[in-house]
């Protein structure tokens, strides 16, 4: 069967992804084999790779999507789930621009589509950008998200953790410190190296806009973190 065929259980049917996916898929075909087994090994073999570089998958992705017109939610929906079908690592790339570009059109009811593509082929390329400009998008538009984001901390998937963690890490002054440092205690002893790094990550970002806060927080509480979490988070608040 075609990828425009492939309407598949819980993907919306979408002409605009028939479109996308018919494109993406021919455009994509210009791939560098020699290039795709060093990606593949840089990612530490979570996908196959087609061998494009950022640039010219950029470059390319504009082609892909030139003239088309702005999607609704159901199109986001099935544009990310159907690349996310296809093994190659760029097309999840592919569907992550895609949607930060339009993570705004979508609504509270996008976030379990954000958590199966978070929990599914999980590395921290796709997670990041998904939890920062995605997941983050969401709650910022419907605060009564967070309680979902109170559940996601202390989930046993360490992907879902991590996105907890870092979901407010564009929110500059608009972050709530309580819930942030909050959710850094609950997991300051996870046993994970990404975990850990997600915890300095998100006090390092928002010692960019309160580092006395940052400070005065690790100062009660530095006991509790791993030394790379502490390291991390004072990087930015010139301690």
């Amino acid at each position: 069967m075609s990828v425009t065929g492939m309407a598949g259980a819980g993907v919306p049917f979408s002409t605009l992804a028939d479109t996308v996916l018919e494109r993406l898929t021919a455009t994509y075909a210009a791939a560098d084999p020699e290039r795709a087994g060093p990606m593949r090994a840089y990612m530490k073999d979570v996908a196959p790779f087609l061998g494009l570089a950022s640039p010219v998958r950029r470059a390319l992705s504009r082609t892909v999507l030139a003239g088309l017109p702005r999607p609704a939610e159901s199109d986001c929906t099935a544009i990310a789930l159907r690349c996310w079908r296809l093994p190659e690592r760029e097309y999840h790339y592919f569907a992550v621009d895609y949607l930060r570009r339009h993570a705004r059109v979508c609504s509270s009811g996008f976030l379990p589509v954000a958590r199966h593509l978070v929990t599914t082929v999980s590395w921290w390329d796709t997670v990041d950008a998904l939890a920062a400009h995605v997941v983050g998008t969401l709650v910022a538009a419907d605060p009564a998200l967070t309680a979902q984001m109170d559940a996601w901390i202390a989930d046993e998937d360490l992907w879902v953790v991590r996105t907890a963690l870092l979901h407010q890490l564009r929110y500059k002054e608009r972050t709530d410190s309580a819930r942030l440092f909050a959710y850094c205690l609950r997991q300051s002893g996870h046993p994970d190296f990404f975990v850990r790094k997600a915890i300095g990550w998100s006090l390092r970002e928002y010692a960019r806009t309160d580092p006395e806060a940052v400070r005065a927080f690790l100062a009660r509480e530095r006991g509790r973190f791993s030394p790379l979490s502490v390291r991390e988070a004072l990087k930015n608040t010139g301690a």
